[in-house]
Formats: structure tokens, sequence, C-alpha cells
């Protein structure tokens, strides 16, 4: 991304660094230090002496903010929203959000309104509908 072009999320303006990089959902990062939590507690005889309170408010944080809290819900998210070939950031956002109707969606992650993009309401529609389903039956 030249210096002279400004960053934009709603057009996918995010620099070649961001547009590559994995992103993780607060369900998923949950489940990563939920394992590590587990870990540290079964190698000290006293849990609480190898973590951080760092750690701890993370934890915390992502487990109050996570939509979906069951591992196989959490995996099916992710499988669903890369069928409609979102941009990393774009589905960690509606992962995140979940938007309940087509409006919210697009003003929340405006860029999957962009020209030349498989991405029309009815789509939309489609990929809320499932993610609801998933919601529903966890």
């Amino acid at each position: 991304m030249s210096g002279e072009e400004e960053e934009n999320a709603a057009e996918l303006k995010i620099g070649e660094e961001f547009l590559k990089a994995k992103c993780l959902m607060n369900c998923e990062v949950a489940l990563i230090l939920e394992h590590k939590y587990e870990q540290l507690q079964k190698m000290s005889d006293d849990p609480m002496n190898q973590v951080s309170q760092v750690f701890e408010k993370s934890l915390q944080y992502v487990k109050r903010f996570s939509r979906y809290k069951n591992p196989d819900a959490v995996r099916q998210v992710r499988e669903i929203l890369s069928r409609y070939q979102l941009a990393e950031f774009e589905l960690c956002v509606l992962g995140n959000l979940c938007p309940e109707t087509v409006e919210e969606a697009i003003s929340m992650v405006p860029s999957i309104k962009t020209k030349g993009r498989a991405h029309d309401d009815d789509a939309i529609e489609r990929m809320l509908n499932d993610l609801s389903l998933i919601k529903k039956f966890e």
C-alpha cells in the first residue's frame, strides 16, 4: 500500500500485511487460552503461580465476548464464513459481532458489498442464516 493511499477498512484498504494476516475470532482465542490455562494448571501445584494478570484478563475478555462456546460450533463458524471468500478481517468481524440482518452485516463490514464480489443481499442472508443455525443448536 503506498504512503499516499489512506487506509479504509470499509473498502478493505487495511494494508497488505493485514490482508495476508491470519485473524482469529474471540471464540477461537478463548479456546486457545483455555487450553493453555489447562496446561499451566497441570504443570504446577499452584496454577495461579504461572498465570499472569494480563493472561487472566485476556481470557476473561474473550470468554465474555465470545458468541460461540462449543469447539465444534467455533470450527463450523469459520468453515461457513470461509465458504463466502471473505477476507480474514471480514470473517472475524462477522464471527465476533454476529449481525442478524443484511443491513447490520453491511454496516459492520461495508466491504462485503464491494463491486466485483459475489456478495449480493441473498448471499449475505444465507450466510447469516447459516450462522444463526449454529448459534441456535449450540
